[in-house]
């Protein structure tokens, strides 16, 4: 992996379409993880006015201390970035308290509770970003936003561009560690962080990233779980049920068409 090319590509793209946009720079939520501090590392490197917010919701505090640790690296490091922390506890209570939901602890409406928690987040995102003419940039990597869909829709999925989705994880733990981006960071277990705990995607999902890396490829290959045994069967029966249970999340939203004769 040419990790200097990379990043030279990537922060080009960004700077294209930031200018074809007419944007400012660029608005990303920091979480503490390797994703959000690669992405906004980019993004400041394009030399535009990056906006770095921290939107702890009863978050883990090392979790919130790895994403303070590098906001103010980069803010110290780059003078077009500036660092502000939202605090939406308050505002996540109001909705889980709403009598509608109230008192309902079923698995379902835990889930729903936790995507409720990035949707906020891309509110309170995109309400800075329209202020500043600027663009809500998405910290996806490829296994997640086009292999297991492992993120909300409308939440953290709901982004103005994509400038690693195109990168596997071990891919952007590798450009994050050229970019210069802390030890904890690189090194800290992957979490969506929205559980108030310390659950790991590993623990959602059953599989490592590189192990869900290798059934993406199997995948795109055109292999069936029946060629394969064991661990690799296991890994790839996860990888197959997460993907279909989340492509409503890959595809366009569906479109009725309604034929030309009954208008």
């Amino acid at each position: 992996m040419n990790a200097s090319a990379i990043s030279d590509h990537i922060v080009s793209w960004l700077t294209q379409y930031a200018t074809k946009a007419k944007a400012n720079g660029f608005v990303v939520g920091v979480s503490g993880g390797i994703d959000s501090a690669t992405t906004s590392t980019l993004c400041a490197l394009t030399g535009l006015e990056v906006t770095l917010i921290n939107l702890p919701i009863y978050q883990a505090k090392n979790q919130v201390d790895r994403g303070l640790n590098h906001m103010n690296w980069l803010s110290n490091t780059y003078k077009n970035v500036t660092t502000h922390t939202v605090l939406l506890d308050s505002a996540f209570d109001a909705f889980r308290n709403a009598q509608v939901i109230q008192g309902n602890t079923n698995e379902l409406t835990q889930l729903a509770l936790a995507n409720s928690r990035a949707r906020l987040r891309m509110t309170t995102l995109y309400y800075i970003a329209q202020c500043q003419s600027a663009l809500v940039t998405g910290t996806g990597n490829k296994i997640e936003d086009f292999g297991v869909g492992f993120y909300t829709k409308y939440g953290d999925g709901g982004v103005d561009l994509s400038p690693i989705a195109d990168l596997t994880k071990t891919e952007v733990w590798k450009l994050g560690e050229y970019l210069g981006v802390a030890r904890e960071i690189v090194d800290a277990p992957p979490t969506d962080g929205l559980w108030g705990d310390n659950r790991s995607d590993e623990d959602q999902i059953g599989a490592s990233y590189p192990e869900l890396e290798w059934a993406m490829r199997m995948h795109e290959q055109g292999k069936l779980v029946a060629d394969f045994n064991g661990r690799e069967r296991e890994v790839f029966q996860i990888f197959t049920k997460f993907h279909q249970a989340n492509k409503h999340k890959m595809d366009p939203i569906p479109v009725c068409h309604v034929p030309q004769e009954l208008r």
